[in-house]
């Protein structure tokens, strides 16, 4: 069999490449005639994937809350991903940051938007019935979108707005964390005593927060955003990216998850008459409205008026 130019090139370049890791090119060649050629269901592994949506009750809309769910989780570790191609590149252009940034915008364009499928596709009074298998559990309890907060700013722009005065760097990584934002959905700061819902979340995450935290400490996207040049910082697309992103996540997003937590609380309210809580009993009212807390990733390009009316023209 004669062989051709191009197979003789990938040859050489398949050589060099077994070669740096002092492997042997014939013992990878050989593999392929035992190896089983790749078929879509085992690369997107989608037999593991249908089989992890399993319901607590026969109720049906309980699988499309599920599904919903697994659906926004997949998209924090896309973000995620995303933002850490950022966190460890070692020489940052405008060009290459803006495009992470609309990447992560359009992920959480696709979140905000959802919440409409959500909304449509759960009647009320199933809802009501199923939720009721979940407490204490709460998506507030998400890891990942805490580590998208993290992986995005600096620590004081998450930190309470009550409290951010008295909270600086020389802090320790765990008072602050006491100090967060959203502490206030399941912390009575009167006597400091914390919900279940709070303490659960901490016991599992508090020592890989803290460890997360550290570790985009210096390189978050806001760090990353303040150590480029001048003349990179002012590029309108830049800058353009940054507050779509910061609007995106910290009022666009907020609001289509608030609003649809609303709807659901208060529909339930209607048809029993009595107040309904959040299923992991948090007074998400106070934590998630952007202007009680007015979270801001980029305070740097947005204007004093803009911060000072964050979330309250909606």
């Amino acid at each position: 069999m004669e062989i051709k130019p191009s197979t003789k090139k990938l040859l050489q370049q398949l050589e060099e490449k077994f070669g740096a890791i002092d492997q042997d090119l014939d013992t990878h060649l050989e593999g392929l005639l035992y190896s089983e050629p790749i078929t879509y269901w085992d690369y997107i592994k989608t037999d593991a994937l249908l089989s992890i949506q399993i319901q607590r009750t026969q109720i049906p809309d309980e699988m499309v809350f599920i599904m919903y769910h697994q659906i926004n989780e997949l998209l924090f570790k896309m973000i995620l991903w995303e933002i850490e191609q950022v966190a460890k590149s070692e020489k940052i252009t405008a060009s290459f940051f803006s495009q992470k940034l609309m990447r992560i915008s359009r992920y959480f364009d696709m979140l905000s938007s959802s919440f409409t499928i959500m909304r449509d596709g759960m009647e009320v009074e199933q809802y009501m019935k199923f939720r009721m298998t979940l407490t204490p559990a709460s998506g507030f309890q998400s890891a990942q979108y805490r580590k998208i907060e993290f992986a995005s700013t600096d620590l004081i722009n998450l930190i309470d707005a009550r409290f951010r005065d008295t909270i600086d760097r020389n802090t320790s990584y765990e008072h602050a964390l006491d100090h967060l934002y959203w502490q206030a959905a399941g912390k009575d700061y009167a006597t400091g005593k914390k919900s279940y819902l709070l303490t659960a979340f901490e016991e599992r995450y508090r020592a890989e927060f803290v460890d997360f935290t550290q570790e985009y400490n210096t390189k978050n996207l806001y760090a990353r955003f303040k150590e480029l040049p001048a003349q990179v910082k002012e590029d309108p697309k830049l800058i353009e990216a940054m507050r779509h992103y910061d609007h995106t996540v910290n009022i666009t997003w907020v609001m289509a998850h608030y609003n649809a937590a609303k709807y659901y609380i208060e529909g339930a309210k209607t048809q029993s008459g009595e107040e309904i809580e959040a299923t992991g009993g948090s007074d998400w009212t106070k934590y998630m409205h952007p202007k009680y807390q007015r979270r801001i990733f980029f305070p740097e390009v947005w204007t004093k008026d803009e911060i000072k009316n964050w979330g309250t023209n909606l």
